[in-house]
This record gives C-alpha cells, sequence and structure tokens, in this order.
C-alpha cells in the first residue's frame, strides 16, 4: 500500500508514512513516529500533493476532536482521504453520521446511540459469554491449527450486531466479505463501489422488511423514525451498514491481535486468565486499546475556520490527520509507552475518537473484550500461535488494522 503520491511538493515535507510495517507489527513504524520529531503538529505530503496537517501529539488530538471548527464532511475540499481518490468510487461511500457535521450529526446519532448505553450493553454480558463458550468449544472440538480469526475473533462480534440490528447471522459471510472490502486502502474504485452500493440495497431490502413487520431490534426502531417523518428509508440503510461494518469489523481486529500480543507478554495473560476482579480485566482491556491502537490511519477532518494550535496556524481549508496511534504513545500522558502494562491506567488513551464523534458502539466493544480475553485463556490455557508472528497475515491493507488470519493451537 502506497500512502502518498508522486505529485512534487516541496522537499522538506515528508510524505505520509506508511503506518506500520513488518518490522514492527505491533507499533507506530519509525517513520511514522519521526513525525514527532516536528513538533506536536507537521505538515505531511498527502495524495495529489496535498499537505494536510498531521496532528501527533495527545493534547492537541483531544482538543482538535472536540473543536467544531473542525469538519467531519467527507466531501469538502481538502478533506485528507485516507485512500486514493482513485480509489474512491464516484460520490464518496456514505457511512451516514459519521461524515457529518452538527446538528445533524448529533440528531442521526441520538436515533441509535440509545442502544448502545453501558446499562443495555450490560445486559447483553451473559448472551456474549454464552457465545464465547460455545464458539471456544466448536473450535476445541474441531481440527488443529485453527484460525482464531474465524473461529471465535469474527462470529461473536457479527452475531451480537446482527442480533441488535435485526440482521440474518446466516448472511454473516455476505457482509463480511463486503465489508472488508468497504475497508482495504487497495481496492479499487469499482471494487469499493460496488461492496458499498450491495451493503446498502442489502440494509434498504431489510428496512423494508422491518416496516411491513417490526420486531424488537434496532432497524425496527429506525422503521419507527422513517413512519414519524424523521429518516428516510436510504437514510436508514446507510446508518445500518455503518453500525454493521462498525459492530464486527474492529472489535475482530482487536480480538484477535489483543490475543496474539497477549501470547507474547505470558505474566500479563496469566493476570487476566487467573483473576476473578472485573476491574482488572477492564483495565488490561483499556491497555490493549491503547497499545495496539487499530484505527492507524488517523481521524480525518477539514478546517472551517483558522486554528491555532501548537504553536501552529491550521488554515481554513487545510486537511487534518489526528493520529490516535501516536496519541496513544504519548510519553507525557503514558510514561514507558511502548511497554504492554496492563496495570497502567489506560484509560486518557484516544482508541475510540473523543468529542462528538467518539465511537458511539465503545460500551460494546468493551464489554466483548472483557468477556472474551478471560474466557478464552481460561478454556484453553495451553492456548500458543502456530505460525512465527513475521509469517502472520497483518491487515497492512486496510483502513482498520488487523490479522486476516491466526493459526493458533493448543
Amino acid at each position: 500500500m502506497t500512502l502518498d503520491s508522486p505529485t512534487a511538493v516541496p522537499s522538506d515535507i515528508p510524505a505520509f508514512p506508511q503506518p506500520r510495517s513488518a518490522r514492527c507489527p505491533f507499533d507506530p513504524s519509525p517513520e511514522l513516529r519521526a513525525l514527532t520529531d516536528h513538533g506536536p503538529l507537521t505538515r505531511v505530503r498527502s495524495w495529489g500533493g496535498t499537505t494536510p496537517w498531521a496532528v501527533t501529539g495527545h493534547a492537541e488530538q483531544k482538543a482538535l476532536l472536540a473543536d467544531p471548527r473542525l469538519s467531519a464532511e467527507f466531501s469538502r475540499p481538502g478533506f485528507p482521504s485516507p485512500v486514493d481518490p482513485q480509489h474512491t468510487h464516484a460520490g464518496g461511500t456514505d457511512l451516514s453520521f459519521v461524515g457529518m457535521d452538527d446538528p445533524e450529526h448529533a440528531r442521526l446519532r441520538r436515533m441509535v446511540s440509545g442502544a448502545f448505553t453501558v446499562k443495555r450493553v450490560e445486559a447483553l454480558r451473559p448472551v456474549v459469554q454464552r457465545m464465547a463458550d460455545e464458539h471456544i468449544d466448536r473450535m476445541l472440538s474441531g481440527p488443529r491449527p485453527a484460525d482464531l480469526v474465524t473461529a471465535l475473533a469474527l462470529p461473536i462480534p457479527s452475531l451480537v450486531i446482527s442480533e441488535m440490528l435485526g440482521v440474518p447471522y446466516a448472511d454473516h459471510a455476505f457482509f463480511q466479505t463486503n465489508s472488508k472490502t468497504l475497508v482495504s486502502a487497495v481496492a479499487t474504485a469499482e471494487e469499493r463501489g460496488l461492496a458499498h452500493r450491495t451493503l446498502v440495497d442489502y440494509l434498504h431490502r431489510l428496512v423494508g422488511e422491518k416496516l411491513d413487520s417490526p420486531g424488537d431490534d434496532l432497524l425496527s426502531a429506525l422503521a419507527e423514525r422513517i413512519r414519524a417523518g424523521e429518516l428516510t428509508r436510504a437514510g436508514a440503510a446507510a446508518m445500518g451498514v455503518l453500525l454493521l461494518l462498525g459492530g464486527h469489523e474492529t472489535t475482530a481486529n482487536m480480538i484477535s491481535l489483543g490475543t496474539l500480543i497477549l501470547l507474547g507478554h505470558p505474566d500479563q495473560l496469566a493476570r487476566i486468565r487467573d483473576t476473578d476482579d472485573p476491574a482488572v480485566v477492564a483495565a488490561a482491556v483499556e491497555e490493549l486499546l491503547r497499545y495496539l491502537s487499530i484505527v492507524h490511519l488517523g481521524r480525518r477532518r477539514t478546517a472551517l475556520e483558522d486554528i491555532e494550535i501548537g504553536g501552529r496556524t491550521i488554515r481554513a481549508g487545510d486537511g487534518v490527520i489526528l493520529l490516535g496511534e501516536l496519541a496513544n504513545r504519548d510519553p507525557a500522558v503514558f510514561p514507558d509507552p511502548d511497554r504492554l502494562d496492563i496495570t497502567r491506567n489506560a484509560r486518557l488513551h484516544q482508541a475510540f475518537g473523543a468529542g462528538t464523534h467518539h465511537c458511539v458502539g465503545q460500551p460494546l466493544a468493551r464489554m466483548e473484550l472483557q468477556v472474551i480475553y478471560p474466557t478464552l485463556f481460561r478454556r484453553i490455557p495451553t492456548l500458543r500461535t502456530a505460525e512465527a508472528v513475521d509469517r502472520l497475515p497483518f491487515k497492512y491493507d486496510a483502513v482498520v488494522y488487523g490479522l486476516h488470519a491466526l493459526p493458533v493451537t493448543w
């Protein structure tokens, strides 16, 4: 994956680097880290010779993510796309309120946020626990080595979000395949466009079914908004794509990556496996979220007005890339940040973003990880990887980082 354009720009502006590489699959690449040498903000060269600001400092990112003078609208001139515009189909990809600004962003977000409150998510914990045990039973009774991604990491988040939305889990292979294409950084414009249209058409049909025969699920709740004139059917379909994509892709990657990194830190794995204290597990999950930072191409914005920050001036129309993987390794906030330490207080991490656009599904992701890690290690105490780390297929080619496969045995 090449992240910069060959268009000529001033030589003192570095190209936006590969965020990770085979040399350091768990850490920001040395080239990405080098951006911090220029201070908390620096210009980088991106597609078509554009020079957006890369924000590397934790404090600066937190402030900017909460600043209404930055726009999240993908279609604005100067928006720093994470993929080559030539790989983006005409009209862009409608990811509902993620690519909107307030007040419309807030209005649409409120339609779904109630389903992801801590109270409602905690009510699902026994369901997720049962799913985890059933999938581990199935994996133990099957052949070795097993692929943890297909046996556990993908199916559980997919099952959970499918049940919440009212999407038939029998269609999981279909929506996982199209989701994978949609978050690929190297898919062609035609491939991404087809995947997006296919998912939108699928959700459009499901929303129509909920209009005719509503149930106790999130798509039915959105159908009620359509009947009330608060939402279009196309808008509900776009929101369904966003929730289906976000509800399984990111958590699945955290399950597989987190398992792999803990297998390389047996003392910390044992602490998660052996504790009866949910606070210990919760703290471990926060540290894994900080350390792995799987949204590894940055959160993207465009400045609506001039902004003075970090000793620099972001001009109106400038693109801004907020690099959470560097904010989460900021030594001013996290001492010895390159060391995995599940006993540290990592709650200030920005794995879920910040401000009005923070991830609406973060309570669900946290709960699923809190269930799956200790259950997996208790049920299979001899779990180990079946391939060397340097032979594993990491998702260097995706907007969300993870593993295509994780062969394990026991």
